[in-house]
């Protein structure tokens, strides 16, 4: 499971990001809709290094996934399926895990490079969604977000998810 944090007050970010881990998260994002969220990643990255995988989400173009891998990002998260992004990370030797909503759009991220489908929102086709697709394509690492909480992320999981994103109701 990975803490995805999105907050509008820069100064709520740490904290909360800090609370995340320690109440046991191994692997967190700052999305780069976060005032200052390069700097967490750097600063993150600087105190936590090898404890814990730092990511860097809403990486929209190459610049943003550029910006972010100069900050000390470990991996990137999209929203959207952006292929350009999705090539010049495969081409860096970058996990970018590019945001789908459809089983052609997992499968295209997939087939470009993508190790990680993020299926967003989680919360629109919901766990059975998962759990058909997952079937069906077996070779995609499904990772919902957005509508993953403590009640469903169980039935994500055994539905084939390989991995959930917990944003708001985690924070």
């Amino acid at each position: 499971a990975c803490a995805v944090l999105r907050t509008p007050k820069e100064e709520q970010c740490a904290p909360a990001m800090q609370a995340a881990i320690d109440g046991g998260f191994e692997i967190v994002e700052f999305t780069l809709t976060t005032p200052g969220c390069l700097d967490r990643v750097s600063d993150f990255r600087a105190k936590l290094d090898g404890k814990v995988m730092v990511g860097c989400g809403t990486v929209m173009d190459i610049p943003d996934a550029m910006a972010a891998m100069d900050a000390g990002s470990e991996f990137l998260v999209a929203p959207v399926l952006v292929p350009e992004v999705v090539t010049w990370c495969r081409m860096h030797n970058i996990v970018i895990i590019p945001g789908c909503q459809t089983p052609t759009e997992a499968y295209t991220a997939y087939k470009a490079g993508a190790p990680v489908q993020k299926i967003f929102p989680g919360v629109a086709g919901g766990a059975a969604w998962v759990k058909a697709v997952s079937a069906a394509l077996p070779m995609l690492a499904l990772n919902p977000t957005s509508g993953v909480d403590l009640d469903n992320a169980g039935d994500f999981l055994s539905g084939g998810a390989s991995s959930v994103g917990l944003v708001a109701p985690l924070f």
